[in-house]
């Protein structure tokens, strides 16, 4: 852990459970905050569209129930991404990432598209399959292991987690946005209202970003 992601500065436990702060961890907790913040006091935009081989230009409006559940949406997203990057916990990891999968659909659920919908329920539908291989890693893990805490794996006091179980994190990473699956959220973006529409990105940003220093050090 010390030479990926730096020597911990602080591990806060909560029983068998711990949060641990790093260089790494809290550069992406700060990130996380930040948008989050930004996501709280913004104000969304109007999405406008012109009409392809015409002069028609005309705003989109959203109701305000639309954007009120939308934004609870985007910082409920920012801070299972916060908990999600300093859990140490590998279990909680998986929680949170699965919440991230469930909170980038219901940033754009509540807008009234149809293809706005249609894609939200197929990458609901993609990122609901990908807990089943994020869920089994976290297993297998714990069986072969004896243990779920990453700070006692990346320690190398207990045995090695099986390259099979940290194969089946990254699916279950990659199912809940990142690539290839990550176009299942193009035409998502089709929903006004920025900065919500921007926590999907940099959720999933945040969390291959942690996962990739989660299976290097495991």
């Amino acid at each position: 852990m010390s030479s990926l992601g730096g020597a911990p500065w602080y591990i806060l436990e909560f029983g068998d459970e711990l949060v641990y702060f790093t260089p790494y961890t809290t550069t992406l907790l700060i990130l996380a905050l930040v948008f989050t913040v930004l996501a709280l006091v913004s104000r969304p935009e109007r999405q406008v569209e012109a009409l392809f081989g015409t002069d028609a230009i005309y705003a989109k409006d959203t109701t305000v129930d639309q954007m009120r559940f939308r934004r609870f949406m985007a910082i409920a997203c920012g801070c299972a991404s916060m908990g999600a990057v300093v859990t140490g916990d590998l279990f909680n990891f998986t929680l949170f990432v699965a919440l991230v999968g469930i909170t980038n659909v219901g940033i754009v659920a509540a807008v009234k598209n149809r293809h706005v919908q249609n894609a939200a329920f197929q990458y609901g539908l993609v990122a609901l399959t990908a807990t089943v291989p994020l869920f089994a890693g976290a297993g297998i893990v714990a069986a072969t292991t004896g243990t779920l805490s990453i700070v006692a794996l990346a320690s190398g006091t207990v045995p090695q987690a099986p390259f099979f179980a940290r194969a089946l994190l990254c699916l279950g990473v990659v199912g809940e946005g990142m690539a290839p699956f990550y176009a299942a959220k193009a035409e998502m973006f089709r929903a006004p209202g920025a900065p919500y529409v921007i926590m999907c990105s940099l959720s999933s940003l945040l969390i291959f970003l942690r996962v990739a220093e989660v299976v290097m050090v495991i």
